[in-house]
């Protein structure tokens, strides 16, 4: 693994949590990862700070990942750990952060998105003590809490990157896959309201789906060319979901059901390049939803990069090699810090 320079872990404790739901936590724990080089304006302050927020199937870690991180943040690439100050954090309900599984199990306050985004503002600022952000860079969920962090908070940064995310309701199939999940869990037997003393199992006969609608269909087709070699990767698929705790997977989908920045979007004040994939079925351009939304922001640019031999639908988000001279471009047209 690559050492990163300065790379720390922290583990903030946000007292009296209010969430938007009503709901409180006495204490809501916020993982986080910082590396970097931080440099300073003259007042003090830390003026080249980059936000990483990760996708609904990973953490923070996920962008220490090679896939990732060594195309990204090594020396001379878009975001080089020498230059920029990173953060990486754990949303709530992932990694180490304050989840379900950590004891309150089913009476877990019911987060969406606002609570990890205001969450992410207060760990910032309050802990971190940064006061702006050079750029916010998000996958797949994180590209949703980019477009969210843009409209409630659009003094707070530069730039904002959402990868592998849509500017609107969530609805269709991005929905229905979710739903699937989530009707699949709520109605396993061993699932109790969320009390089990074993985590429950048979939801994940259906979690398959997810997988299906996040991979490229050719590349699922590569990797299952018979049906023997197809049973093998559905038996693979229902392996991984079923290391997941059950509670914390259906409030991680169920945080997504009022997802709909379409209201705000002419709230965003920083520069913002919006990037999918034209491969990715959660997220296709079909719709043409991405598009008028970058119209209603000044400045505002969006890219859909075609889809080729080594592109993987939505999993492309994980091959940072394939867009990281979108993100790079993007940097280079930015106003001096």
């Amino acid at each position: 693994m690559t050492s990163w320079p300065n790379r720390s872990e922290h583990l903030f404790i946000l007292e009296n949590f209010a969430f938007a739901s009503g709901e409180r936590l006495a204490e809501l724990k916020q993982h986080v990862v910082t590396f970097g080089t931080p440099q300073r304006n003259a007042a003090g302050e830390i003026a080249n700070a980059v936000l990483l927020l990760h996708n609904t199937t990973g953490s923070g870690a996920t962008w220490l990942t090679p896939e990732i991180a060594d195309h990204l943040f090594a020396p001379g690439k878009p975001l080089d750990a020498d230059k920029y100050f990173l953060i990486a954090g754990d949303m709530i309900g992932f990694g180490r952060s304050s989840k379900p599984s950590n004891g309150l199990r089913a009476r877990f306050p019911h987060y969406r998105y606002v609570d990890m985004v205001t969450a992410q503002h207060k760990v910032l600022t309050e802990h971190l003590g940064i006061q702006h952000l050079w750029l916010v860079l998000g996958l797949s969920m994180g590209g949703m809490l980019t477009w969210v962090l843009g409209t409630m908070f659009p003094d707070f940064m530069d730039a904002l990157m959402p990868v592998a995310s849509q500017p609107g309701p969530m609805s269709g199939r991005n929905w229905i896959q979710r739903r699937i999940n989530i009707e699949a869990i709520r109605n396993d037997p061993e699932w109790q309201n969320g009390d089990y003393e074993r985590n429950p199992t048979r939801w994940a006969l259906t979690a398959p789906i997810g997988a299906l609608m996040t991979q490229s269909v050719v590349r699922i087709q590569e990797m299952a060319p018979t049906r023997a070699a197809a049973d093998e990767l559905y038996r693979r698929f229902v392996e991984r979901a079923a290391k997941g705790d059950a509670n914390d997977r259906l409030y991680q989908l169920e945080a997504s059901m009022d997802y709909d920045p379409s209201g705000a979007l002419d709230r965003i004040k920083a520069r913002l390049f919006a990037l999918n994939f034209a491969d990715d079925a959660l997220n296709p351009p079909e719709l043409g939803t991405l598009e008028p939304a970058i119209a209603r922001i000044p400045g505002a640019r969006c890219m859909t990069l075609p889809a080729g031999s080594l592109t993987q639908g939505h999993y492309t988000t994980m091959r940072a090699e394939l867009w990281q001279g979108r993100l790079g471009d993007f940097l280079a047209g930015l106003p001096p810090r």
